[in-house]
């Protein structure tokens, strides 16, 4: 295994090593899309405020954000081939695995780059607005992609690995869609 490897390995097992009863419950929920649709419902409210005629092409750009982070990610996991630390025998018996292990691959992770890809597409658009907006976003998008360290499902650099993922699709869509938006 190469140093980086063992570096990811290490930081692995220390952060998915504090858990306890109350935390699985909790990072159980922050790992379930479904559950954040209230979150999804506010945020679709506070983009229709704040643009109104214009949201529906902040809302299509969204979905096209979120499809193209999902499906560039699984395109990286079946072209790196890296199994999840839950699939990895030789560390079964050091890790805690908080539910389903989920598919074989886990470079890169899909939560990190859905969430790091709308954190920073809405940060774009709401900042000079909402100027604790950011800062609260991206809380929410580490707080999803720890939760896959914690679960066991994915390494840290998974988890980098996505949200630089996302950031860049994020970003490369925001700098084309923002002169159809104007944003001052």
């Amino acid at each position: 295994m190469t140093a980086l490897g063992e570096i990811d390995k290490a930081l692995f097992l220390i952060l998915n090593g504090f858990h306890n009863s109350f935390f699985d419950i909790v990072m159980q929920f922050a790992s379930n899309r479904f559950a954040w649709i209230p979150l999804y419902i506010l945020l679709l409210w506070l983009i229709i405020k704040t643009f109104k005629k214009k949201s529906i092409i902040i809302v299509l750009s969204i979905v096209f954000i979120i499809a193209l982070s999902d499906q560039f990610s699984v395109m990286i996991k079946n072209m790196v081939l890296r199994p999840r630390p839950c699939h990895n025998e030789m560390l079964a018996q050091q890790i805690h695995i908080n539910g389903n292990c989920g598919g074989y691959f886990g470079f890169v992770s899909s939560h990190a780059a859905n969430t790091f890809a709308l954190a920073l597409f809405l940060s774009f658009l709401l900042r000079r607005k909402y100027n604790y907006f950011p800062p609260l976003i991206f809380s929410w998008a580490v707080f999803v992609s720890y939760s896959r360290i914690y679960n066991g499902v994915h390494y840290p650099f998974d988890i980098i690995g996505g949200a630089l993922l996302g950031l860049l699709i994020s970003f490369s869509i925001y700098t084309v869609v923002k002169s159809y938006i104007y944003i001052k």
